[in-house]
């Protein structure tokens, strides 16, 4: 069902907001995404450490699910060993404005409870 309502002038879509959900929804890939941000290009090992607590098997699995929905690049380097590396692509980036308001949010209300 498709549901849009006006608040302040402004169109909310729930379309929109479930589809952008469906690529970035869970809890780890706005972690990764938000490493790589802040990073600009990190190699799997790296991201495991950054992201404490997250298995090898849901590690793979996320960056593989953002590698399909484009939000990332993977770079895999003809090597023994192998080297690959991961970066945000260009729709990966054009979705950090939203990210780094979420950031600028937090920081604002992290006093108030």
């Amino acid at each position: 069902m498709d549901y849009s309502k006006t608040t302040n002038g402004q169109v909310i879509n729930n379309k929109g907001f479930d589809y952008t959900l469906s690529l970035i929804g869970g809890k780890w890939k706005l972690r990764i995404l938000f490493w790589l941000l802040t990073e600009d290009i990190m190699r799997y090992g790296e991201l495991k450490k950054s992201l404490q607590g997250i298995t090898h098997k849901m590690l793979s699995t996320q960056l593989k699910e953002l590698e399909f929905d484009s939000l990332i690049i993977r770079h895999e380097y003809p090597q023994v060993p192998p080297k690959v590396e991961y970066y945000l692509s260009e729709r990966g980036k054009s979705l950090m404005p939203a990210l780094q308001e979420l950031c600028k949010w937090g920081s604002e209300h992290i006093e108030d409870e």
